[in-house]
């Protein structure tokens, strides 16, 4: 379900696009500033910010300006006037698309769906670039792997697991997140099969498999592939 958060004053106008986008099965959240959208970014994590030009206090344009340099999220400006400067402005400052009031739902929606396609197909696009991490490189078009150059013999399993930890470098992924995107949600087997898989794999792709560096038990949690600086 795609996340979407509102910024605008207008209570009618957002009482009213949450309701129908709601409907259209995306998770919504309303603020009335832009203090309280910067507020909420990192909490809310949106796939998409609807925002209004003309706020109290900050403008949308200056949002809009402060989130770029924090963030790739995409954002739909709205502007009241629908003039020329509004519209430069608005992508100048890094909007991905502008919207003038007064417009339809259909149209708004229309604008979320072809923009979030959009940053989805990007995304695909990234996760197909070939990753390299120290000695440790990845082809997701060919789906192999290599240690030092030599390609890594693994099970369709196996791959997948390496992929997604190495997607996410220095980041802690928990065990019900990589039981869900290895095996798939729906899944009930038993939950120990993640530990048995990072234990092959740590056979070869560690120098010491017994004091792993590369795949790294969070305890507690699940595991984290080591970031580019830990690595030599």
């Amino acid at each position: 379900m795609a996340r979407i958060l509102l910024v605008d004053d207008e209570v009618l106008i957002t009482d009213s696009l949450t309701y129908s986008l709601k409907r259209e099965g995306f998770d919504v959240m309303s603020v009335a500033d832009g203090d309280q959208a910067l507020e909420v970014v990192d909490s809310f994590q949106p796939d998409l910010i609807v925002l209004d030009v003309m706020l109290p206090g900050m403008s949308g344009l200056e949002v809009c300006r402060k989130l770029r340099e924090r963030s790739t999220i995409p954002v739909i400006m709205l502007t009241a006037r629908g003039e020329e400067i509004d519209r430069v402005m608005g992508l100048e400052v890094g909007a991905d698309d502008y919207l003038a009031k007064p417009f339809s739902f259909r149209e708004l929606l229309a604008r979320i769906r072809s923009t979030l396609r959009r940053v989805e197909m990007d995304r695909q696009k990234v996760q197909m670039q070939p990753i390299t991490l120290g000695y440790m490189s990845l082809d997701p078009v060919s789906r192999r792997a290599f240690r030092n150059d030599k390609e890594l013999q693994l099970s369709s399993r196996e791959y997948e697991l390496l992929a997604i930890l190495m997607k996410n470098a220095g980041r802690a992924l928990s065990r019900e997140e990589l039981l869900a995107q290895v095996w798939g949600s729906e899944w009930i087997g038993d939950p120990r099969t993640l530990d048995v898989h990072v234990r092959w794999l740590r056979l070869k792709v560690e120098d010491d498999p017994a004091s792993p560096q590369l795949i790294q038990t969070i305890r507690g949690h699940g595991y984290r592939f080591a970031g580019p600086e830990e690595i030599g």
